[in-house]
C-alpha cells in the first residue's frame, strides 16, 4: 500500500480543462497514513458560475470574488504539493485541469497517481455506483460538505485507506501509483494586438468582460472575439 500521497480535488465550472475554469482547490497531504496539512482557496477566475454548478456545489459568484487569481492559487498548490504522488476520486479529471492550467501558466506538470474510483469499479462491483458519495456511504465515511474540494479530497484519502485495507493484499497492484496521462495541444498565450482589440470591442460594445483577458490563450481570444463580432458587430469607426 502506498501510504504517502496529497490527495487532491477541484470544483470547476464545467468538466472540459480546455473550456472550463477551476473554482475551487482542496488538497490534503497525507504521510504514512496520516493528514499531516491541507491546502484550500477558491479561485477567482472571472466567469460567470453557472447556475447547475452553484446548485451542485454551493459555490456562488460572491464566494469566490476577491480570492486569489489562477496563477496564485494554483502556485500554491504546487508549492504545497511538490512532487508528491497525486490520489483523488476519478482522478484524471482533476489532473487535466491542473495539468492544462500549469502549461497554460508557462509551466510543466507530470505526476504519477492513484485513482480511487478505477480501484472501487475493481474491487466493489457489487456496489449498484462508485460515486464518491456511494463509496463514502458504504464505508460509513461522512461528509459535512460532499462536492466543496477539501472535503471531497479527504474522503478520497479516507476511501483509499480503507479499500487498501481491505483489499491490498489480494490486490497489491492496485494500490501502487502510476503515470498520469493527459494529453495537451501546444497553446499560445493570446498577442498584445489581440489584447488591445479585445479591449477596445469590449468598450465600444459597452460589455463587461467575463473573463480576465490576461489570462486566455491566443485561440480562446480568438473566439471570444468572434462571438463578439458575430453577435455585436465590428467597431465602425
Amino acid at each position: 500500500m502506498w501510504n504517502t500521497y496529497v490527495a487532491l480535488d477541484l470544483e470547476t465550472t464545467g468538466l472540459s480543462p480546455m473550456r472550463d475554469q477551476i473554482l475551487e482547490i482542496g488538497a490534503a497531504r497525507v504521510e504514512n497514513g496520516e493528514i499531516t496539512g491541507t491546502y484550500e482557496t477558491f479561485v477567482d477566475s472571472g466567469v460567470e458560475i453557472p447556475e447547475r454548478i452553484t446548485d451542485l456545489t454551493g459555490i456562488t459568484a460572491e464566494m469566490t470574488a476577491g480570492s486569489p487569481q489562477l496563477r496564485e492559487a494554483v502556485e500554491g498548490f504546487l508549492e504545497f504539493s511538490g512532487d508528491a504522488v497525486l490520489l483523488g476520486h476519478n482522478l484524471p479529471f482533476d489532473y487535466g485541469f491542473m495539468k492544462r492550467n500549469v502549461v497554460k501558466l508557462g509551466g510543466e506538470y507530470e505526476r504519477h497517481g492513484l485513482d480511487t474510483l478505477a480501484i472501487a469499479k475493481s474491487v466493489l462491483s457489487d456496489l449498484p455506483g462508485r460515486a464518491l458519495n456511494q463509496v463514502a456511504a458504504h464505508y460509513g465515511i461522512v461528509q459535512e460538505h460532499h462536492h466543496r474540494a477539501l472535503d471531497d479530497a479527504i474522503t478520497a484519502a479516507r476511501i483509499y485507506s480503507c479499500m487498501a485495507e481491505e483489499f491490498g493484499a489480494l490486490r497489491p497492484e492496485l494500490f501502487e501509483p502510476a503515470a498520469l496521462a493527459f494529453r495537451l495541444k501546444k497553446e499560445s498565450p493570446i498577442t498584445n494586438s489581440q489584447k488591445g482589440y479585445l479591449r477596445d470591442l469590449l468598450k465600444y460594445h459597452r460589455i463587461e468582460a467575463s473573463v480576465k483577458i490576461e489570462t486566455l490563450t491566443k485561440s480562446e481570444a480568438s473566439r471570444m472575439i468572434d462571438g463578439i463580432i458575430s453577435q455585436y458587430g465590428r467597431i465602425m469607426r
